[in-house]
């Protein structure tokens, strides 16, 4: 029987061996899933779930918040807005090298990625003027707060007004790099989109 659950139901099912299936078209799953997510399109899921699934094991269906779709899908999301230019570095880089290439190109914050885009810290400026001798796994703010592509800009701005982030990552479900989303890009595109 169908029930909703929330994310922590999700992960602790998905820990006991539920098995996750994201329903959306091909290239909406291409683009971003659930790691580990099997694709069954809604469209093909009554023939083909038997083939499928493993009727053993709970089951957990889900696709995008419908917010992006229909008429809200002519709405800016954060993947729309964050900056796809955002300067990146690695864990063992030194700090005044990094200050010196950021600021060079006009920025006051640098994403600390691996080599697959992977987002593991956040420089801003109050980091940025630590000791430049540092490395930067020793200068940045470990695990950030990161948010999908799809979440809404009045949403966005919301959370980072109320958690005072002048900045925040925008990555994929599997924490890779989209961009870094600005608090003021995201006032003034809320302002044009009136």
């Amino acid at each position: 029987m169908p029930t909703e659950i929330h994310r922590e139901e999700v992960r602790t099912l998905v820990a006991a061996g539920a098995q996750l299936v994201e329903v959306l078209p091909s290239p909406e799953y291409e683009e971003d899933h659930l790691p580990g997510a099997i694709h069954l399109p809604l469209k093909k899921i009554d023939s083909e779930a038997g083939n499928v699934l493993d009727r053993s094991r709970p089951v957990i269906v889900y696709c995008w918040d419908t917010a992006t779709e229909g008429t809200n899908a002519e709405h800016p999301r954060a993947g729309d807005v964050a900056r796809k230019d955002v300067p990146t570095c690695g864990l063992k880089e030194k700090l005044g090298d990094v200050k010196a290439r950021v600021r060079a190109q006009g920025w006051d914050a640098v994403v600390v990625v691996n080599d697959q885009r992977v987002v593991f810290g956040l420089l801003r400026s109050k980091e940025l003027d630590k000791d430049p001798e540092l490395l930067i796994e020793q200068a940045m703010r470990p695990a950030p707060s990161t948010f999908r592509p799809f979440v809404a800009l009045h949403e966005m701005l919301h959370k980072m007004v109320g958690h005072k982030l002048e900045s925040s990552p925008v990555t994929t479900s599997d924490g890779r790099l989209v961009g870094l989303l600005l608090q003021t890009d995201v006032a003034a595109a809320l302002e044009q989109d009136k």
